[in-house]
């Protein structure tokens, strides 16, 4: 790739130094342990969840062979149950892995309290796992994900899409390159939560449904009476009040709108500006709290020290957005994040002319396109275009302004107008053949998956101290080698989980 680096690597060299491989996201060495799969034999997965989103997972791994099927809801996960009729279907992860002897790798997409007791089971057994974001819910599990992915040599990949993106990458390039000058500052926001928070009473208890195992939903959560919500209850996708949607709302589940969109909006801001730990974090505003929900909505500001040759920066995250927040610099009018969606045409009717043909789009990577001047425009013009709910993150630099979608989709210099004959810097990052099969090409030895837990891990420990400061006042000043919180000593309980009682971590069940 020398070729490639012309002056302006070489002036940004000392900030690049480190960022990412050059190779890829990370070392084979420890993969082949595990033994070459020619990239031409399917690997046999085995996934732990299948209804909901774990649905779409098991559908981007498809080309594989799926083997077994696991879920705690048989109405939730009967479409896929279904479609893979002839697999064995368990509802304890726990007999699955023990008994189908021939898995190679796991799916873990299940309520975020779960990932790291089924995903730890999976990879003691030598079992490569893909696990959804926000990959955990506590920092010690995260610590412990990447330490048990290490000793036992498996491929990992987070499933936070838009790592793998091309938008991504030319973000932290544009950035890289010098293009705004140094970034002090970062704004990310999202239309998140859609479902139920703030909530202050929990309705009396429901008989649980015949097809729903609840003690295994429960999974290491203390246990407490199943509720549909009851009458009037707000709930979201057909749902009841914790599952199978509105758990992410919990503090004992899940991890509010920071786990559901950090993980991909925030996504390029980690890796252009290789983001460690913050030297504070502190939720600066915060509506409809609730002693067992996290809020309606919320601002949460993250202060990183100075990276290299990077200043230091602040960093701010909205979630609850009806709109897109005020960016300082921005001139009015510009239209920042994800960029208005046109929707499918029906086809003409009968007698009825075509549409005009509108200009391509190339998607790259996972999903989301590149930007293109004529497609921007042409979406300008055009009256069926729909506006998408708020997502995105801006970058402030002294030098000017980028922006770029929910997983880095269409990075852009704003005012946009400056892309009218914009070409992208040069690639300095290795590309991804696409986020599952990144994961995919990794378990069968090769490269790393550009969101494995060496990358991820780290990534969602500094960003899970902005769920820690939603449930506490003031500043969170936290030092990673101790794992501990240092301003405030309450605050120290919410960094690892609790076990109910016959359920733990590993071969003998027992929590660390």
């Amino acid at each position: 790739m020398a070729h490639k680096f012309g002056r302006r690597h070489f002036f940004f060299g000392s900030l690049l130094a480190g960022a990412v491989p050059l190779g890829g996201f990370g070392s084979t060495a420890s993969l082949r342990r595990l033994g070459y799969k020619s990239p031409n034999e399917k690997l046999n997965i085995a996934s732990i969840g299948a209804g909901g989103k774990a649905s779409n997972d098991i559908e981007g791994c498809s080309q594989e062979n799926i083997v077994a099927l696991c879920d705690v809801d048989d109405r939730q996960a009967a479409a896929k149950f279904k479609e893979y009729d002839k697999v064995p279907k368990y509802k304890d992860f726990r007999r699955m892995l023990d008994r189908e002897k021939g898995i190679d790798a796991v799916i873990v997409t299940i309520p975020d309290f779960m990932h790291s007791t089924a995903a730890v089971w999976a990879m003691e057994r030598g079992k490569h796992v893909y696990v959804q974001k926000p990959l955990v819910r506590t920092v010690w599990e995260a610590r412990l994900m990447l330490e048990t992915a290490n000793k036992y040599g498996v491929a990992t990949q987070m499933g936070n899409q838009g790592y793998s993106n091309e938008g991504t990458r030319q973000c932290a390039e544009m950035i890289w390159s010098g293009e705004i000058g140094n970034v002090t500052e970062v704004h990310a926001w999202t239309n998140r939560p859609i479902w139920p928070q703030g909530l202050t009473a929990i309705p009396p208890p429901d008989a649980v449904p015949g097809t729903l195992d609840w003690d295994l939903w429960l999974g290491i959560a203390n246990s407490r009476p199943f509720t549909t919500g009851g009458k009037g209850y707000p709930n979201s996708f057909g749902g009841y009040f914790y599952q199978p949607f509105n758990w992410r709302g919990f503090y004992d589940f899940g991890c509010g709108a920071l786990g559901d969109m950090a993980c991909h909006i925030l996504g390029a801001s980690n890796m252009a500006l290789k983001l460690g730990i913050p030297s504070s974090v502190e939720c600066i505003s915060k509506e409809g709290v609730s002693d067992f929900m996290f809020p309606k909505r919320s601002v949460i500001r993250y202060d990183f020290p100075a990276r290299g040759t990077m200043p230091p920066v602040k960093l701010f995250w909205h979630d609850g957005c009806t709109e897109t927040p005020e960016i300082p610099g921005v001139p009015k009018g510009e239209l920042l994040g994800d960029l208005p969606a046109r929707p499918r045409r029906r086809p003409p009717a009968q007698g009825q002319a075509s549409a005009p043909p509108q200009p391509r789009v190339e998607p790259t990577g996972f999903v989301g396109p590149v930007f293109d001047w004529e497609r921007f425009q042409a979406l300008l013009k055009d009256p069926e275009a729909v506006p998408e709910p708020p997502n995105g993150s801006a970058f402030i630099g002294d030098k000017g302004i980028i922006t770029c979608g929910t997983y880095a989709e269409d990075a852009r210099l704003i005012p946009v107008e400056k892309m009218r004959d914009y070409k992208f810097p040069p690639e300095l990052l290795t590309r991804s053949p696409g986020h599952y099969r990144d994961w995919i090409r990794a378990c069968k030895g090769g490269e790393p998956a550009c969101s494995n837990f060496n990358v991820a891990a780290p990534f969602v420990e500094w960003m899970l101290l902005g769920v820690i400061a939603l449930r506490v006042e003031g500043k969170i000043e936290y030092d990673p080698v101790k794992m501990r919180i240092t301003s405030n000593q309450q605050a120290n309980q919410y960094l690892r989980p609790t076990f109910r009682k016959g359920w733990g971590l590993g071969h003998k069940g027992e929590a660390s």
